[in-house]
């Protein structure tokens, strides 16, 4: 496999959620173009080879991998890996986070209303949902800076979805979720433009992931996305993090505040036709 060179040896991407889907591609892409890896990740043993095999991918590159398994949105947690962190570059003062990468999914697939309690969302599920799927990158963020972790020349990015301006049945907590992380973005975006830094939100067209198949409906989601995408097939999560790399580079200097879209047009398709041969 090619090495790409596009960043320097000292230069680390930390991505929460690195254990598979976009996170787990994005870390490979990362050390395929040069950079090191932290990842966070939440798994149990009969989850657990698929997180090293990612590790594995990342060595093949010639990079470093440190890997976390524990709850991202779990503040004591959290400040632990941070200093760990910390601490890492102490002995290289040289040493910066370059991205932060936030791809969590993890939320409640439960309708507003209905006849029941147990069948409707709770007010902790919608909030857990919201801390993990958001507001969880808000904290990582202040952690990082804080610490002077990352420093010019950062890139954030956090992974949405058309889910951010749309619905679906059961996916209101997740939905206010997408739509509160774009919110956190763009506040974000203004605030490090001084530092030199920038936020941006990735929105991935349909994506067969495992997250995905947990919404109710996924087959049927997977094969409306493919009718209709312009470039005839699905997004991969191979698609989102190459074109992460790209706005890593110099000219992705100025892009901060956006929501991204990584779907080869998809969303702006509305209507499922004959396509024209």
């Amino acid at each position: 496999m090619k090495q790409e060179t596009h960043f320097k040896p000292n230069e680390w991407a930390l991505v929460l959620g690195a254990s598979s889907g976009f996170g787990g591609a994005a870390a490979v892409e990362f050390a395929r173009n040069g950079m090191n890896v932290f990842g966070v990740h939440l798994d149990r043993q009969a989850t657990m080879p698929a997180v090293q095999a990612v590790i594995k991918e990342i060595k093949h590159y010639g990079r470093e991998a440190v890997f976390y398994n524990m709850n991202a949105a779990d503040a004591i947690k959290r400040n632990e890996t941070l200093d760990d962190i910390q601490e890492r570059f102490a002995a290289n003062s040289g040493n910066t986070v370059k991205v932060l990468l936030h791809s969590l999914a993890f939320g409640t697939l439960k309708p507003f209303i209905g006849k029941k309690v147990d069948d409707v969302v709770s007010q902790a599920q919608m909030e857990m949902t919201l801390d993990v799927m958001a507001n969880s990158l808000v904290y990582w963020v202040q952690g990082l800076v804080m610490r002077n972790l990352m420093k010019k020349g950062g890139r954030i990015f956090a992974l949405t979805s058309s889910g951010g301006h749309s619905v679906l049945p059961s996916y209101g907590a997740v939905s206010a979720a997408k739509s509160a992380l774009e919110s956190h973005i763009r506040q974000l975006a203004m605030e490090l433009g001084p530092l030199g830094i920038t936020a941006n939100a990735m929105m991935a067209g349909v994506t067969d992931t495992p997250a995905l198949r947990k919404i109710p409906g996924a087959v049927k989601m997977l094969e409306v996305a493919q009718a209709k995408n312009p470039g005839g097939r699905l997004t991969t999560p191979e698609d989102v993090a190459q074109a992460m790399i790209l706005l890593c580079q110099m000219g992705g200097a100025w892009v901060s505040g956006n929501v991204i879209g990584v779907d080869g047009g998809e969303d702006i398709v509305s209507y499922v036709g004959q396509k024209n041969h």
